[in-house]
């Protein structure tokens, strides 16, 4: 098991989907690093040489992943908060934020419904 930006990438999937194991870095970004790094997509991650590990990893070290990047995440929604602005107000209230309707669905962000009393008629 390959150990890449403090994630233990699974050794029995090809790296292009072990990669998208590590936080920030998707389907695409995974076949643009394996390409800067001349490693082909369909190899197994146990059948990685130990150059195209470190090949990988100096790569992914110059993206921002994981902790910094959920930081950089979460101070970002921290400032709209702060500003007051229409989205930090959504965020703040837990309600969707890009402008979907809220009348119906938006459970996941609302959560479970709670009944309201002499709502029926």
């Amino acid at each position: 098991m390959a150990r890449i930006a403090g994630v233990d990438i699974p050794a029995n999937k090809r790296v292009v989907v072990s990669l998208t194991y590590i936080y920030g870095i998707g389907p695409s970004t995974a076949k643009k690093i394996l390409t800067e790094c001349g490693i082909d997509e369909n190899i197994r991650t146990k059948d990685l040489t130990d150059e195209q590990e470190n090949a990988i990893r100096q790569y992914v070290d110059t993206i921002k992943t994981e902790g910094d990047l959920r930081r950089e995440r979460a101070l970002n929604v921290k400032r709209l908060m702060e500003i007051g602005c229409y989205r930090g107000m959504r965020h703040r209230r837990g309600l969707p934020v890009n402008g979907q309707r809220t009348r119906t669905n938006a459970r996941t962000r609302k959560g479970p419904r709670r009944t309201v009393a002499n709502k029926k008629k």
